[in-house]
């Protein structure tokens, strides 16, 4: 057997094995996922938005009022309003951007992001896969993770008022 064909085939047998997995995450979700071209997203967000969410971009530190938000409410994704975050799994990180120690159920998807050299986890809306930040794992209890969101990927809803209809 050629190397060739014997790689060939190990990558047949670990997409075949991934199979089961990603068509289980698949029926987990409570929402239809949403996808749009880049062009139609780019259409319907303002530039520096659509850089994060799409291009995967970051903004400077400090530079998002959400980081200070304090009241009780919703975060909820800037280009589709897909509920990701409560305000109370909020915590000042001290690190200048939105953090959080858990996301609403089944609200974002994570991937192996090697940007940086180093693998972190990079992890996107759930429904429409805008990029909101990186998970580590030096946040607090209990879960010790610390979300790390781009501020220009959320949106606020302060407890009491309607939550948007998912955009679509």
């Amino acid at each position: 057997m050629k190397r060739r064909d014997f790689l060939q085939g190990l990558t047949g047998l670990s997409i075949l094995m991934a199979l089961p997995v990603m068509a289980g995450e698949m029926m987990m979700a409570a929402w239809k996922p949403l996808v749009k071209s880049k062009a139609a997203w780019r259409g319907l967000l303002p530039a520096d938005r659509y850089a994060i969410l799409f291009e995967e971009g970051t903004e400077p530190a400090h530079s998002s009022p959400l980081d200070k938000e304090k009241r009780s409410g919703t975060f909820i994704c800037a280009a589709c309003a897909l509920p990701l975050f409560s305000s109370k799994h909020k915590y000042d990180s001290g690190t200048g951007w939105p953090s959080f120690w858990q996301p609403l159920p089944d609200a974002v998807a994570t991937k192996t992001d090697y940007k940086l050299i180093w693998p972190r986890t990079e992890y996107h809306c759930a429904r429409c896969g805008g990029h909101q930040g990186h998970v580590f794992d030096d946040g607090p209890q209990p879960t010790g993770l610390r979300y790390c969101n781009n501020g220009l990927a959320l949106e606020f809803v302060v407890d009491g008022a309607p939550l948007p209809a998912l955009r679509s």
